[in-house]
């Protein structure tokens, strides 16, 4: 008899993987957005839906704070177990919010798009401007900001494809002017609705180096950031827990991330010369196939009624020891300064 397989319990701690990705276009994208505050009736958050506590991003709230806010989860599709667990995940996670308004959206869906829509002409209805309404869309690198912006426009206006998409993060790298969702009304005295889109801005830190890999895994980093065969191993550990029959067809249930992307490259004939497998290209295939919905489609965090208040804690804790170990390297460098005069 065949022994049970049993998945890892936990995924080895990896304190060498790099703990922040805030780029230079990341730190100028959110000085702009600060600037622009004023003229912005409506923000809309998006995060992703299967990390909805790893990609909130603590800056958009203390730098964008005092504007109405709509969080929107998108990439539903891609995180859903089936609809009791969806049904009870997505009431705790309204409740993180309340009272702010929150939507669950695939922005291929058009009745989740008009949600979002709809939710913006009240907003825009409410204020009663008569030079239209300004909203301006924001998130963590590649939640999908661009992609709801572009279906959003298609259902408003029934307008093509006007922001760039893409699977790796930093297609936006710029603040772009305003893009129409809505044309004005003017039997009924409603002025147009104006979107604007901005770039991804990652977090300054992350709290620990598994955050790190879920953010990765959802495609919010560069691909060169973290080891391809690292990240399909995550992903492996993730997928045992679920169903290790998805990938049946490669190879039986296993831990081992190289037999798999052995299998792997044997059966799609990824091989390099003599017949050697090409593991990082099956990783990155193997990395791919899950982003896309076809290695299952869950949730990589814990969604908890404490869930978020945990995740406030952790952040506050870091930010902490951040702030400690930057205190302490300046008093260093002042006494070697000091050192250096005495000696001089």
């Amino acid at each position: 008899m065949a022994a049970t397989f049993v998945p890892r319990g936990v995924f080895p701690t990896l304190d060498s993987l790099p703990r922040s990705y805030f780029l230079g276009h990341h730190r100028a994208g959110l000085s702009k957005m600060k600037t622009m505050l004023s003229q912005i009736d409506l923000i809309i958050e998006c995060r992703d839906y299967r990390v909805p506590l790893t990609s909130r991003n603590p800056l958009f709230e203390e730098s964008l704070a005092g504007r109405q806010r709509l969080i929107v989860y998108t990439k539903r599709d891609l995180g859903s177990y089936g609809k009791a667990a969806d049904v009870e995940r997505e009431a705790i996670i309204s409740r993180w919010h309340a009272p702010s308004l929150v939507l669950f959206s695939n922005h291929k869906e058009r009745k989740d798009v008009r949600r979002v829509l709809d939710f913006a002409k009240q907003a825009s209805s409410d204020r009663m401007s008569l030079t239209g309404s300004r909203m301006m869309i924001v998130g963590m690198p590649n939640v999908g900001k661009s992609s709801l912006l572009n279906a959003l426009r298609h259902e408003g206006v029934g307008r093509g494809k006007v922001a760039q998409t893409g699977a790796q993060p930093g297609v936006t790298r710029k603040i772009g002017s305003g893009v129409k969702i809505e044309d004005p009304d003017e039997a009924e005295g409603k002025e147009g609705i104006y979107l604007v889109d901005t770039p991804g801005v990652f977090v300054p830190y992350v709290p620990n180096a598994e955050a790190m890999l879920k953010l990765a895994l959802c495609g919010s980093v560069k691909d060169t950031i973290i080891p391809p065969t690292t990240l399909a191993d995550y992903l492996l550990y993730r997928v045992n827990h679920v169903s290790p029959s998805l990938y049946r067809e490669y190879s039986p249930p296993t831990n081992d991330i190289v037999s798999l992307l052995e299998a792997i490259a044997r059966k799609t004939g990824r091989l390099q010369k003599g017949g050697i497998p090409d593991t990082e290209s099956c990783a990155l295939w193997m990395v791919q196939r899950w982003r896309n919905g076809l290695w299952g489609r869950f949730v990589l965090d814990e969604v908890t009624e404490d869930g978020l208040e945990r995740m406030e804690m952790e952040e506050r804790s870091v930010v902490g020891s951040m702030n400690q170990a930057r205190k302490k390297d300046k008093e260093l460098k002042r006494e070697k300064s000091k050192m250096r005069h005495a000696m001089g």
